[in-house]
């Protein structure tokens, strides 16, 4: 029975195969893509479903999906999606069946908020996210859209584990808790500039002595006079 609380996508049973019929339907905006039942392989259900129907029930963000697929109703979860390497559209989605009253392990989101409010940030620091994903494990109905962390206490040049996260009510982190980082606060590093030191240059002969640079046009003016005074003189 479907609960009205998340999201019901509803699929057509897809008896085409091959590449060429799986090219043909993404043409037409469907995507193709499987279901996995409890037992594995064996219970799979190969559906299509409309690319934009498929969009708006991934983007409502809910971890545990209602499946409709030849009149039955499936608790689902996503368990990989292929995306074009192109246009980042999905181009094949693979769900699992589970079962509400026994606990699986999944992977969720990590969503962090406050990141303008944090005192190392106001100091020029930069935050840097390092976990985008957490594995935990839960009863289906408990598994959260997104696990939500504060970074708004944090300092420069600090670090957050997961071991300061507290998990949702119902969810086991399986990450190492000291060992998993969320996020950090990077220190900026200053680029200094290169002092400008004025050097007078000179010009050196064949035999490494310096030799004195040609005078200017002014200089010669003034000195030729002089030369042919003393000629007269003599």
């Amino acid at each position: 029975m479907a609960d009205g609380s998340r999201p019901t996508l509803e699929v057509d049973a897809r008896p085409e195969r091959g590449t060429r019929a799986t090219r043909r339907m993404r043409r037409e905006g469907v995507v193709p893509g499987v279901v996995y039942g409890g037992t594995g392989q064996e219970d799979a259900v190969s559906f299509k479903v409309n690319a934009r129907v498929l969009r708006h029930v991934l983007v409502d963000g809910s971890a545990l999906i209602d499946l409709k697929v030849d009149g039955k109703t499936l608790p689902v979860i996503v368990k990989d999606r292929q995306l074009d390497p192109v246009r980042d559209e999905i181009i094949h989605i693979d769900l699992l069946e589970v079962r509400l009253d026994e606990k699986i392990q999944t992977q969720v989101a990590v969503h962090i908020e406050g990141v303008e409010e944090a005192p190392g940030v106001k100091e020029g620091g930069v935050l840097e996210q390092v976990s985008h994903q957490l594995n935990i494990e839960a009863l289906p109905t408990a598994i959260p859209d997104a696990i939500v962390v504060d970074v708004s206490a944090m300092e420069i040049a600090a670090t957050m584990h997961l071991s300061e996260i507290t998990a949702p009510e119902g969810v086991e982190f399986l990450d190492d808790l000291e060992e998993t980082i969320i996020a950090t606060v990077v220190v900026p590093t200053e680029v200094e500039e290169p002092e400008e030191i004025e050097e007078e240059t000179e010009l050196v002969g064949e035999d490494g002595e310096p030799i004195e640079a040609p005078a200017e046009e002014g200089e010669e003016a003034s000195e030729a006079p002089a030369e042919e005074a003393e000629g007269e003189e003599s």
